[in-house]
C-alpha cells in the first residue's frame, strides 16, 4: 500500500509521513516484546490481554472481543486454549442462562498478576523517557484518531 501512496499520492508521501505506518511498526515491536515476555510463562500477548479484561464478577464472552478489538474467531480460539490450560472457566449467568460469563481460575488470576506487572513495567520504562507534556500530547492525538476512525467514514 505504501509503495502505491509514495508514487501516486499528491504530494507523494513516504511511509514515515503516513499515520498508519509508524503505528503499525511500533505496535509490532510492542507485540514482540509482550509475546517474548509472555512466552516465559507459557502464554501470549493475546492471553495476557484477555486476562486483564476479565472482570472479577466474570465478563460475558460477547463483550470481550469488542472491548479488546479482537476478531471473534481469534477470541474463540484463544478462549478455548485458555480453558484447556485451566486459566478460565465458563459459567452461565444466574440471571440470564443465555449469557455465558468468563471467569478466571486461581491459575488465571496468577497469570493476570504477571500480565499486569508486565504491562506496568513496560509502561513505566517507556513513559519515563518522555515529559508529561509529550505523553499528554500523544494521548490527545491517539484519542482524536480513535474518535475519527470510530465516527467518520473516511472513504
Amino acid at each position: 500500500m505504501h509503495t502505491f501512496c509514495v508514487t501516486l499520492c499528491s504530494p507523494p508521501m513516504t511511509p514515515e509521513e503516513t499515520i498508519d505506518f509508524p503505528i503499525r511498526r511500533v505496535w509490532s515491536r510492542i507485540a514482540r516484546i509482550y509475546n517474548t515476555e509472555a512466552a516465559k510463562y507459557g502464554g501470549s500477548m493475546a492471553i495476557g490481554q484477555i486476562l486483564l479484561n476479565i472482570e472479577p464478577e466474570g465478563t460475558p464472552s460477547t463483550k470481550l472481543g469488542p472491548k479488546m478489538g479482537m476478531e471473534a474467531r481469534s477470541l474463540v480460539r484463544t478462549l478455548q486454549a485458555m480453558e484447556g490450560e485451566g486459566l478460565i472457566k465458563r459459567i452461565a449467568d444466574k440471571a440470564d442462562k443465555r449469557v455465558v460469563r468468563i471467569h478466571l481460575t486461581a491459575k488465571g488470576k496468577q497469570m493476570r498478576n504477571v500480565s499486569r506487572d508486565t504491562v506496568v513495567r513496560f509502561n513505566q520504562a517507556v513513559q519515563s523517557r518522555f515529559t508529561p507534556a509529550q505523553l499528554n500530547n500523544f494521548r490527545q492525538v491517539m484519542s482524536e484518531l480513535d474518535r475519527i476512525l470510530e465516527q467518520e467514514q473516511l472513504f
